[in-house]
């Protein structure tokens, strides 16, 4: 290749340029042909002037392929352009730039073209693009042969960034090297220990490496053990690290291939005993598997004699206050073996295992009472006998009593005491902010909407601003809008064939979520839409999906079409639809006043607008009600008389029919007669018609949670009609383990402002059986919000959880940790309510003899009753409890079954 310092080639000026626009066009006609030996040949014979006066029609073709990125012109030209646009570039962070850019990804030109055109440079430059490539996100698609061909040109330090580092490893272990094994290839490798160093130290790569690595013997952590074995790696370095790593913690599948490391390691006793404070930290706070090996290294040194008893006693304060009860379990057992053996160490042991006493599990604190009552003999000092009998105040009520006999505890008080509820403040409504003074803030809202959406309150408050300022002036609102559409697929200059945006509106008149109807609203205002397309919408509707959410979405969906068709034909000065508050409740006072602002304007009023008001409209406060429909009577219009019966009217609620499938419990919803008047648009006519989630069509295309927050803002005040067709969904979370679904349902159904009926209750039931820890937490949330706002019927929920763990829709382990969780807050009182109604269902099973599903799992829900009965204080009997209480044995049903019992049976205690 010419290098940088050649002469140029012979001629006068003018013949140079002449010669070296040629040279140009003859590479960017190369290039557009994507005949990259070609191209190569042409960089071969330029000068470093040449190659930069050729960089502008690379640059011009680089901008014309980018409007036409997939089509077969731009990926026939993109590796011969990758490769010439970094030749014909000199400095280092333009070139670093061009080879990792976005619309080069997909399609580049090979590394030993790039290597080949970029390799007479300056060691250094090289040494500095390939320390930039290396900086940028392993997921900017950069050839790890590119960037290990710049290191061995260049010479330089190799780069240990997670880039490269993912890369090497990709290419060290990918399936489709040849060449020997993996101990092989990093045997060859000459930057292998900078680079295996790296491994410790590179976020996400334990999860990438346990993938490459599988269980075989040519595995990456077997590799890595048998070369430290070899001294190829430094031991004590490749120890230091891989418990270092465990240290800093991580996912589990992030930490798995380096603990499975250490054990290929095979630590010596000595290598153990010096690492003492890490096994210690590990055991502490490491996840569970990497907190087991670290117990076990130190149960091994306890029990070898080479671990201190105060050290033990630091190891298992800390293991103790883990919720693992299989690691506290096998603590404890450590702990027998040790005074077993010797005696001398109870008292530094026995108040580390008394910790356990306030352990919640009530088995725990039953196995480290056991342990203490078996060694107490062994104790010397007075002091430590009087710190275990104050311990024993931690334990349940029945396991105390106990500790009184054999430890001397404190008795407790015999007086009553009234258990204090806890239970969150009631959520205040959030008023709606008004609209956006000016058309730029519009456009902010908007543009942040369709960027990462928003909730309701956020949407109809842009909604509205967008109609408020295309009524004010429209071309100041055009104007603010240009950034935003320029960035929509409906507004490029040249769109796919056959696909105008009119055409795509027309035949795809669904809108599936909120930034589909920005964009109907939007293109509207650009002329993208024609007049005839949202005229044939309006009068015709939206076809019917026949799905469970059909009469939510289409009420949505022709309150879109309609704005939109206002806003082409005849702009109103605002929405009478706007709600007042953030849950899509609408003030009647606001409605009458915006009635009137019509009436007095002469503005026409749109129908599914109107309608969609008089959903919205709150009725639950009588006075303000009646107020509001005397004012809006004296308005003299129909509106004004129609909302003002509304007002003063009766609202009907529909029969319900619970159905039971062959997997899940669902609720059909009757007739709603005032739903279904003339009055109301035909769009929302569909929402007074019966609903039968049981038999109608569940499977559509109204996945999206985003668009779900918008059709409870449709019903604020009747929730139910909106649970009962959202509760197939909701059931998905408990019955095939779907995630997200209850989180987002339930928090819209505790917020809500009507009666909490069958489908409420329902959802909340599939929602505390919730395959998935957020959902279930999202389930306690919205349990406690109703219980906090006195919506909760507790009954109705323990004998709907019932009948689903009966059938094994709900599992009793997901359960019972849901009911943990809330009663941890405080609520006792309410989950105690919820599973008096449940157990009985279950224990009668168990008393009959089944084997099912939801026998399994009963002792841990018995265990959070007992608790909640210890703490509340409640009493009575529970059918069948006492049979399952008799039984012998030590299983957790047993004993906490027993607990309950006694719970249920004594006299409370002072707390």
């Amino acid at each position: 290749m010419t290098t940088a310092t050649e002469a140029p080639a012979t001629g006068s000026g003018s013949g140079t340029g002449t010669g070296t626009a040629e040279t140009a066009g003859l590479l960017v006609g190369a290039v557009r042909a994507g005949r990259t030996a070609e191209v190569v040949s042409l960089l071969d014979g330029m000068t470093d002037a040449e190659r930069r006066a050729c960089f502008p029609g690379l640059k011009a073709v680089r901008q014309e392929l980018r409007t036409a990125r997939w089509s077969a012109e731009s990926r026939l030209a993109h590796p011969a352009l990758h490769a010439a646009g970094a030749a014909c570039q000199t400095g280092a962070a333009a070139v670093a730039s061009w080879l990792a850019a976005v619309d080069m990804r997909w399609s580049q030109a090979s590394p030993a073209v790039l290597l080949h055109v970029l390799g007479d440079r300056d060691p250094g430059w090289l040494a500095d693009v390939v320390h930039r490539l290396a900086q940028r996100p392993a997921g900017s698609n950069v050839s790890y042969e590119l960037m290990a061909g710049l290191v061995r040109l260049s010479g330089c330090p190799v780069p240990t960034t997670e880039a490269y580092v993912q890369g090497w490893l990709d290419h060290i272990g990918g399936a489709w090297q040849r060449g020997g094994t993996v101990c092989d290839r990093l045997r060859r490798d000459p930057h292998a220990a900078e680079l295996v160093a790296a491994l410790f130290h590179t976020e996400g790569v334990g999860a990438r490496l346990g993938w490459l690595s599988g269980d075989g013997p040519d595995g990456w952590t077997g590799a890595l053990a048998r070369l430290t074995a070899e001294g190829t790696l430094d031991r004590r370095t490749m120890v230091d690290a891989c418990v270092a790593r465990l240290l800093r913690g991580g996912t589990p599948a992030e930490l798995r291939v380096f603990l499975r490391l250490l054990h290929d390691l095979a630590l010596t006793r000595e290598e153990e005993r010096l690492r003492t404070a890490d096994w210690t930290a590990l055991a502490s706070d490491a996840v569970p598997a990497v907190a087991s090996h670290a117990q076990s290294v130190l149960g091994a040194l306890a029990l070898a004699g080479e671990l201190a008893p105060r050290r033990l006693a630091e190891v298992t304060d800390a293991v103790l206050f883990r919720s693992e009860r299989k690691l506290v379990r096998a603590q404890l057992v450590l702990l027998g073996k040790v005074l077993t053996r010797d005696p001398a160490t109870a008292d530094a042991l026995l108040p580390a295992a008394a910790q356990a006493f306030g352990h919640e599990d009530s088995d725990v604190q039953e196995r480290a009472l056991k342990l203490v009552e078996r060694h107490l003999r062994k104790v010397t000092d007075e002091g430590v006998r009087e710190e275990l009998a104050g311990a024993a105040e931690q334990l349940v009520p029945a396991l105390r009593a106990r500790a009184v006999r054999t430890l001397g505890a404190t008795p407790p008080d015999s007086r009553t005491f009234a258990h204090e509820e806890v239970l969150p403040a009631v959520p205040e409504r959030a008023r709606l902010a008004p609209a956006p003074d000016s058309a730029l803030e519009v456009a902010e809202e908007i543009s942040a909407l369709l960027a990462s959406g928003g909730d309701v309150s956020a949407f109809e408050r842009a909604l509205d601003g967008l109609v408020r300022h295309a009524h004010r002036d429209r071309e100041a609102l055009l104007a603010a809008l240009e950034p935003v559409v320029a960035r929509r697929w409906w507004a490029e200059r040249e769109l796919r064939p056959g696909h105008p945006s009119d055409d795509f509106f027309s035949r795809r008149p669904e809108l599936f979520d909120g930034s589909r109807a920005l964009d109907l609203l939007l293109a509207t205002l650009h002329g993208k839409v024609s007049e005839d397309t949202l005229h044939r919408v309006v009068r015709d509707g939206v076809p019917n999906s026949d799905c469970v959410h059909n009469s939510l979405a289409r009420s949505f969906e022709a309150r879109m079409w309609e704005v939109a068709h206002r806003l082409r034909t005849d702009p109103p000065p605002f929405l009478l639809a706007t709600p007042t508050w953030g849950t899509g409740l609408l003030e009647p006072g606001d409605l009458v006043d915006r009635l009137d602002a019509y009436r007095r304007a002469g503005t026409r009023v749109a129908a599914v607008d109107f309608g969609q008001a008089l959903l919205r409209v709150r009725r639950d406060d009588r006075t303000a009600a009646v107020a509001s429909a005397r004012r809006a009577a004296a308005l003299g219009t129909e509106q004004g008389d129609r909302l003002a019966r509304l007002l003063t009217g009766e609202s009907t609620a529909p029969s319900t029919t619970r159905r039971s499938t062959a997997t899940r419990i669902l609720v059909d919803l009757g007739e709603v007669p005032e739903l279904q008047a003339d009055e109301f648009p035909a769009a929302l006519r569909l929402l007074g018609r019966p609903a039968k989630p049981s038999s109608d069509r569940w499977y559509c295309g109204h996945w999206s949670g985003e668009l779900r927050q918008h059709w409870f803002a449709i019903l604020p005040e009747r929730p139910e009609l909106v649970a009962a067709r959202l509760l197939r969904d909701v059931s998905e979370a408990a019955v095939d383990d779907q995630r997200g679904t209850a989180a987002a349902v339930l928090a819209h159904l505790a917020d809500a402002d009507g009666e909490a009926g069958e489908a409420v209750h329902l959802c909340l039931a599939y929602g505390l059986g919730a395959r998935h820890a957020e959902d279930r937490l999202a389930a306690v949330d919205a349990l406690l919000v109703l219980a906090a706002r006195g919506r909760l019927d507790p009954e109705r929920l323990g004998a709907d959880l019932g009948q689903l763990v009966r059938r094994g829709e709900v599992k009793p382990v997901r359960l019972a940790d849901a009911v943990r969780t809330a009663s941890a807050t405080g609520a006792n009182a309410t989950v105690w309510a919820v599973l008096r109604q449940v157990l009985p269902v279950l224990l009668a099973d168990l008393a009959a003899g089944a084997t099912a599903s939801s026998a399994r799992g009963l002792g841990e829900l018995l265990a959070v009753a007992a608790e909640c009965a210890e703490r509340t204080g409640a009493r009575g009997g529970l059918p069948h409890l006492p049979g399952v209480a008799d039984r012998r044995g030590t299983s957790r049903l047993v004993t906490q079954a027993r607990r309950l019992r006694d719970a249920l049976a004594e006299e409370p205690a002072a707390c």
